[in-house]
């Protein structure tokens, strides 16, 4: 009985010690004598911004700090919004990004295939099997927080992304995510933003032939008859939902249902287009339906900047600009057209900023975020002006998707996605010193030497608090 005594405190005592959690994180911090850029106003030359619990709560040169907040000396520093990669597969287990090039030089990169282990559908025979199509999915529901390009991405000062699934023609709903969060609920800020459309073709596999549809005509026809189907779907469904009585119900069609839902909730159907031929293409295309549409890709919007600004049709541009494929014959001809293309891609930017196109930029699988950079310094000497390229990685990309009342710019009341630099974002020299995601504060980690590598640090899994990644 005596033992027992002694030993019921102890054994207490480190269940105690076991369940009191480490002392958390401040909810508030205060960045003070920074230089400051809104982006949404002038830029303030020395001032403070105070984040809370999430939430920027103050910005400005005569800012009340709280006294639980830790203060930062932003000496020497400049601060701006998170940035926005505008379509990525970030996030997403094991899958490519919504293809834009149809024609590219080298052709088109390959399609994702199923799992060996996963189930095998028979060839589809035409429009009625819905090929390719599974819009109900949202990128929302598939998320990997363990992606390591999360902390990759985060570190150079991307703190949202919107992914979207690489894998058919209707690959699924987009979504918006924060990168940071320990499950992926944390992640999500918008779990359906937009809807992208993939013109590449069925390809053949072992033991199976492509199916339907195997050309880049047939995914045109199969794409306008899809959208056709949801147009009279939705119309036959509000005829019989009025009056039910002595007729026959509507016959459920998961594909067309989703992409009703969809469409009536005015979400972006993002229409893949590289040269003058697709983005005219694609402009008439939505036209036609009466779609809410932007482009993706873009590379050669150059040439058509004023029939995208008459259409009033946003663009999402990708950054990795048409290069001569690696494996390419060394003694094959190269079309002007194509050796144009890639000359004058990285002048698409400041073509779509003249013609007051509203536009963002994304990395359409590009390895590392140095990458993106290096390549978004070539649009820059090829006449794009560092406000617009700034507006184009935050405000405008929120604006796009219709966020820009929480995202994209350093404002009162929206979300604490800030990067801190010691100078200017699109300077070589230039490093990222801090990330704030959430409100929730990261050190940036090295960038591995090949992508497939850990980050080389012991913080990178983040401490009990998620103080740091």
């Amino acid at each position: 009985m005596g033992i027992v005594r002694w030993v019921l405190p102890i054994l207490c005592l480190g269940l105690l010690r076991v369940a009191v959690p480490a002392a958390a994180p401040p909810p508030y911090y205060a960045i003070r004598d920074a230089r400051i850029v809104p982006v949404t106003g002038p830029v303030i030359e020395r001032g403070t911004i105070v984040l809370s619990d999430g939430l920027i709560t103050a910005v400005g040169t005569s800012v009340t700090v709280p006294p639980e907040a830790e203060v930062i000396d932003g000496t020497g520093l400049t601060v701006y919004p998170g940035l926005i990669d505008a379509l990525t597969t970030i996030g997403l287990p094991d899958t490519e990004p919504p293809q834009a090039a149809t024609d590219a030089p080298g052709g088109p990169p390959p399609q994702a295939t199923p799992s060996p282990g996963g189930p095998r559908r028979p060839a589809s025979r035409g429009p009625e099997d819905r090929p390719g199509s599974t819009p109900w999915q949202r990128a929302a529901d598939n998320l990997d927080t363990d992606d390591r390009r999360i902390v990759r991405w985060r570190s150079a000062g991307f703190t949202t992304a919107v992914v979207a699934s690489g894998r058919g023609i209707f690959p699924g709903q987009a979504s918006v995510v924060n990168l940071a969060g320990e499950r992926p609920g944390d992640m999500v800020v918008a779990s359906s933003v937009a809807l992208p459309v993939s013109l590449q073709p069925q390809r053949r596999s072992a033991g199976r032939s492509a199916g339907f549809p195997s050309s880049l005509m047939g995914v045109l026809a199969y794409v306008h008859q899809v959208f056709l189907d949801t147009q009279h779907a939705t119309r036959v469904a509000e005829a019989y939902a009025k009056a039910p009585r002595g007729q026959k119900r509507p016959e459920y069609d998961r594909t067309v249902d989703a992409l009703a839902q969809v469409l009536a909730d005015g979400r972006l159907v993002l229409l893949p287009a590289t040269n003058r031929t697709e983005t005219l293409r694609m402009l008439d295309f939505a036209r036609e339906l009466e779609l809410r549409v932007a482009l993706y890709g873009a590379h050669g919007a150059y040439e058509v900047a004023d029939e995208i600004a008459a259409h009033k049709v946003p663009v999402l541009l990708s950054v990795k600009w048409p290069e001569r494929p690696k494996d390419a014959d060394p003694e094959a001809d190269e079309s002007l057209r194509v050796l144009r293309l890639r000359d004058r891609a990285p002048s698409t930017p400041a073509a779509l900023t003249k013609a007051n196109v509203k536009f963002a930029f994304y990395s359409d699988g590009l390895e590392t975020p140095t990458d993106v950079l290096t390549n978004l310094r070539r649009a820059l000497d090829a006449g794009l002006a560092r406000d617009a390229a700034l507006r184009a990685f935050t405000r405008d990309a929120a604006e796009i998707f219709g966020l820009d009342d929480r995202l994209g710019s350093l404002e009162t009341g929206k979300i604490a996605n800030v990067l801190v630099t010691d100078g200017d974002l699109f300077d070589e020299k230039t490093t990222v010193k801090l990330v704030f995601v959430d409100g929730q504060k990261f050190e940036p980690v090295a960038e591995p030497t090949r992508p497939d590598e850990k980050p080389t640090t012991s913080e990178v899994d983040g401490d009990a608090q998620g103080g740091r990644p």
